[in-house]
């Protein structure tokens, strides 16, 4: 006989409830006193636990939805095979509760009303609790939950969460004694590494990975503490440690593009282990921070520990982006999810640590840029507004080529992503 799962009513003045989570998947086996399902009543979170060993066969109601007290949300049987029918069970059990005295099951769910489309979930690291179907997976797979990035409400880590930060560890990279980083790969040819800027991760980059994969093998590098790559806790993140790191990804040498702070840890690396460096790509380089870089960086820091996602990426729209660019309304709403997503992979510590290592890099390798030796490429934007040295940059560095994208912002992978991708194509070829 199939087990019913239903609203339960655990107070006198409860009226209805909301399914906010389903822990186990239909064909889950689930054990006596186990969570099945998790409600929320009069503002509070409440988890069911199973009354009897069975499997589930059936959600009659979806997570989000609200429905009376005593409304039919689910069936078990005690096994897989055993006998039941969707919707033979659905009436048996709305003419039972139809008999109970004052009772309303059976009514249609309230629906709440949808989430803004652009408002970016909300990513924080071990900042709140896991549902208890994580917790069930992060067990199984012997992962720390604490560690795993949360996207439900409030930062609320689930079980697709963990699942996602399981598949990065699959690929992460040794770089130094206790410290792994994400490291997505695509194509085969010869490497070329990708170095985001401060902030972000490889997905700044995703405009380019496509057209650089077809003849190349792209290492996209997350730094320390971005995305799934490891977080050690240290006073600060040095450019010449991330340039370390880039190092030790690769065991050949590299194409290297870097991107804002991924440019000054790529000409770090190319000053410390020149061997490394195959070719160099700076997009909208600095070597010293001026005075509005250092504002934006120190703010940036700031807020990302006050504010969601959404409200930080609106934020960095005016400095990352060029008024023409952010006229149309559909694109700029588009570029606000994107950025969104990308800064909730960055934790506020790993932002205070990033911009620790800037400042303490800014202003040190000025005078050693005539001493690059390695087919140099700077992009720059014509209407970048924090790093307005770079054209300065190439210029100092023998040989290199400069390509100005005039009217562009500093976001210049994003916002003019077929002219980087075409540079950076050309400049590679030409080193072949």
């Amino acid at each position: 006989m199939p087990t019913p799962i239903a609203m339960p009513k655990l107070g006198i003045t409860m009226e209805e409830g909301t399914v906010v989570e389903w822990p186990y998947a239909v064909g889950d086996r689930v054990e006596k006193g186990q969570v099945v399902l998790i409600i929320e009543s009069e503002k509070a979170e409440v988890e069911i636990e199973a009354a009897e060993t069975g499997v589930v066969r059936h959600y009659y109601v979806d997570a989000g939805d609200t429905v009376p007290c005593g409304t039919l949300l689910g069936a078990m049987t005690e096994g897989e095979d055993d006998g039941f029918d969707v919707a033979e069970f659905e009436g048996t059990h709305a003419a039972e509760a139809a008999t109970q005295p004052g009772s309303s099951a059976g009514r249609a769910p309230r629906r709440p009303a949808p989430p803004r489309p652009s408002a970016a979930p909300v990513r924080r690291l071990g900042a709140a609790p896991a549902t208890p179907a994580a917790r069930v997976r992060a067990r199984a797979l012997e992962i720390d939950v604490t560690t795993v990035l949360g996207t439900g409400p409030g930062g609320r880590i689930t079980r697709e969460d963990v699942d996602e930060w399981a598949e990065r560890r699959k690929r992460l990279v040794v770089v130094a004694q206790g410290v792994s980083l994400d490291v997505p790969q695509h194509g085969s040819g010869e490497p070329v590494l990708l170095l985001p800027g401060l902030g972000t991760d490889v997905s700044a980059f995703a405009q380019q990975i496509p057209a650089l994969s077809a003849s190349h093998h792209v290492y996209g590098i997350n730094p320390r503490g971005v995305a799934g790559s490891d977080a050690p806790e240290q006073e600060g993140y040095t450019v010449a440690q991330a340039a370390a790191d880039a190092a030790a990804v690769c065991d050949v040498p590299a194409h290297v593009v870097g991107a804002s702070l991924g440019a000054a840890v790529a000409l770090e690396l190319a000053l410390a282990q020149p061997a490394k460096v195959r070719t160099l790509t700076l997009i909208t380089p600095f070597v010293t921070s001026d005075a509005r870089l250092d504002a934006v960086s120190d703010s940036w820091s700031r807020l990302a520990a006050d504010v969601t996602p959404d409200v930080l990426a609106r934020s960095l729209l005016p400095w990352f982006f060029s008024a023409a660019f952010l006229a149309d309304d559909t694109r700029r709403e588009r570029i606000v999810r994107g950025l969104g997503t990308t800064v909730a992979r960055v934790p506020a510590a790993t932002l205070h640590r990033s911009v620790t290592g800037l400042h303490a890099w800014s202003g040190t390798r000025t005078a050693d840029l005539a001493q690059l030796a390695v087919p140099t490429l700077v992009l720059i934007a014509g209407g970048d507004l924090l790093t307005p040295d770079a054209t300065s940059i190439a210029t100092e560095i023998p040989g290199a080529t400069m390509v100005l994208i005039p009217g562009a912002g500093h976001g210049l992978t994003i916002e003019a992503p077929e002219a980087v991708t075409e540079a950076i194509l050309a400049h590679l070829s030409a080193a072949s």
